[in-house]
């Protein structure tokens, strides 16, 4: 599995962090997508390789801005227990 953690620019509440969301599992086949307004940051567990440039545009098309995506292999300790941080 691999974990995606973006920074998006111009969330302002809860119903922004469903907007990108819900974008994002209309989009591709995800495990799990959670967004933080406070911490400007969305994060993504897939079991495939997710591509970044239809990633980005998926969240712009929103009215959100991605300013940087990065990818990890994702471990599981327990499910997103990591999330948190």
């Amino acid at each position: 599995m691999i974990q995606y953690t973006l920074e998006v620019e111009g969330m302002q509440c809860g119903m922004c962090e469903s907007h990108v969301n819900d974008a994002v599992r209309r989009a591709f086949r995800v495990k799990k997508v959670e967004s933080s307004h406070g911490k400007n940051r969305t994060r993504i567990l897939a079991e495939e390789p997710l591509d970044e440039a239809a990633l980005r545009q998926v969240i712009d098309d929103t009215g959100y801005t991605v300013r940087s995506v990065k990818s990890e292999p994702y471990e599981k300790r327990g499910l997103f227990a990591s999330w948190s941080k």
